[in-house]
């Protein structure tokens, strides 16, 4: 994680962004602050990377390839996973 910059974004809050960064959902001035970010922070630039990869990959997979039961497990851990947040 990169030190602190003031009146710039932290790594926690460039986390909690990124998927709205990637899906295009950013206000200008948001979107500056977390390319700013980006500029001096190699663990977010890696994390953005990984989470675009996870995007490529997770598109390939087929809904049909998972039972209901494997997609239900998965939509409870993703849920257990983001309420410990």
């Amino acid at each position: 994680m990169s030190s602190r910059v003031p009146d710039q974004p932290t790594c926690r809050e460039i986390v909690e962004l990124v998927t709205d960064y990637l899906e295009g959902r950013l206000s200008l001035d948001a979107r500056t602050r977390l390319e700013q970010h980006l500029v001096y922070c190699d663990w977010c630039r890696v994390y953005l990377e990984q989470i675009r990869q996870t995007i490529r990959v997770a598109g390939s997979v087929s809904e049909e390839s998972f039972s209901p039961q494997r997609q239900e497990e998965l939509v409870r851990l993703f849920r257990d996973w983001k309420g410990k947040k």
